[in-house]
């Protein structure tokens, strides 16, 4: 089901006032706590989550929200539901506290396991791209908003490959290893997606753990950009699995 052009530009207008709330902590003290996954919690990410999962609630009470911060019953819940949202308020927690500017808002649209829509925001930046398979891709600042589309490497380009900040993993350095001649990019959080979407990078693989809600909304935008994100057996990553925990995968151009 496509979403209206008014639903689009109000959760756009929300991940833009989430990173509002986000960006209100930002410039003063940070206070972190730890979650039982030994993952680091603001603030900034109870803000964020509190002002995406109420207005979502007002703009379609009809569908049902995801967030990291949701409690355990929501999480559990989501097994049961066909069409929701799903959102990481804050995504990159640790390149916020870092105060770098590489952390996001992701808001997605979840429909029988497919992300359909997507929006990333940057915060900092005041950066949004948005896009689905059924929308196309685009980037939107104070300068306007452009289509976007993914680049294949051109003959005898080397191939630049884009890479966490944060978690690098022994696997993904093996595998990066096997590739031959390459340019390794380093940036936080969901922006990698983004990155290979407007044809910055080429390849962004992940072997390494993620949550649904960490890759959802730049998957689709991904996507809409012409690219795909594909398990290391060739199978589209997919949402509403048993387990929030995602396979290791490849985002890159299709074809």
């Amino acid at each position: 089901m496509q979403l209206e052009k008014s639903l689009i530009e109000s959760v756009i207008r929300l991940a833009e006032e989430a990173g509002r709330a986000i960006l209100a902590v930002y410039d003063g003290p940070i206070d972190v706590t730890v979650k039982q996954d030994d993952s680091p919690l603001t603030q900034a990410d109870k803000a964020a989550h509190r002002v995406i999962v109420d207005a979502l609630a007002q703009l379609t009470p009809e569908l049902p929200v995801l967030s990291e911060e949701s409690d355990e019953a929501q999480k559990l819940a989501r097994l049961g539901w066909s069409r929701y949202w799903l959102v990481d308020p804050l995504d990159g927690t640790k390149e916020f506290i870092r105060r770098n500017g590489e952390f996001t808002v992701n808001i997605a649209l979840i429909e029988e396991g497919v992300s359909t829509f997507g929006v990333v925001h940057l915060p900092v930046q005041q950066l949004s791209y948005w896009g689905g398979q059924a929308y196309g891709a685009f980037k939107r600042s104070h300068a306007g908003e452009t289509a976007i589309a993914v680049r294949h490497p051109q003959p005898a380009e080397v191939l630049k490959v884009i890479g966490s900040r944060s978690h690098l993993s022994v696997e993904t350095q093996d595998y990066l290893a096997a590739l031959g001649d390459h340019e390794l990019l380093s940036v936080g959080s969901s922006l990698k997606f983004c990155r290979v979407a407007e044809g910055e990078a080429h390849l962004y693989p992940r072997l390494g753990p993620t949550c649904e809600w960490d890759t959802a909304a730049a998957q689709a935008v991904l996507e809409g950009a012409g690219g795909e994100v594909v398990t290391l057996e060739g199978e589209p990553l997919r949402y509403s699995k048993a387990e929030l925990l995602n396979p290791w995968f490849i985002a890159r151009p299709k074809g």
